[in-house]
């Protein structure tokens, strides 16, 4: 097993727990405000296809007593379709170094069809970076300057710093799998 501090999460350093033994560990990282091993909790719990209810509530209490210590890639709001976005971006490789980053932005449709959307990006600049661009009107795409809420790290933490070819073809093929697997897609030129 990977140690908890080098483990993206989707290698999922839990993923040989018991169920059980997954949430004895959350009930500690909680009482310890360990947001590093709580966030690997709820994601194992997550990619396990946890009920919803549970890992809303699990977000919350995390949040609410780890939030300095909680990975940025964990999401602060619960996705239906997170581990389809996970399966998917996983499928996904560059072995040629670079400059360019591939990035999630979760869209809010909850106005129009009760559901999340997401943007697929492509950028020099960090995903975080990026996104703050987008909400600050420079070089916006619009669906993320109206509806982007956060930006979805952890699917793409492997497809960071690529040539940008690579990331160009992937940007647009991973738009079309997402789409193709009935998410709302945006962005993906």
């Amino acid at each position: 097993m990977l140690s908890m501090i080098d483990a993206p999460p989707a290698s999922r350093p839990l993923q040989g727990l018991t169920y059980t033994a997954v949430a004895r560990r959350l009930e500690r990282a909680l009482n310890e405000a360990d947001g590093l091993l709580g966030a690997h909790c709820v994601h194992e719990l997550w990619m396990r296809g946890e009920m919803s209810i549970n890992i809303e509530r699990a977000l919350e209490k995390l949040w609410a007593r780890a939030a300095r210590s909680v990975p940025e890639w964990l999401p602060m709001r619960y996705i239906d379709w997170l581990p389809i976005a996970y399966e998917i971006a996983l499928g996904f490789r560059s072995s040629d170094k670079g400059r360019s980053n591939i990035y999630l932005v979760l869209l809010d449709y909850q106005d129009r069809d009760g559901a999340y959307g997401v943007y697929v990006g492509m950028s020099k600049y960090s995903p975080a970076q990026r996104f703050d661009q987008h909400k600050a009107g420079i070089r916006a795409a619009g669906s993320v300057l109206k509806r982007g809420i956060e930006v979805l790290t952890g699917p793409t933490l492997h497809l960071q710093y690529i040539k940008r070819a690579a990331a160009a073809r992937i940007e647009a093929e991973l738009a079309q799998a997402l789409a193709s697997a009935g998410l709302l897609v945006k962005g993906g030129h």
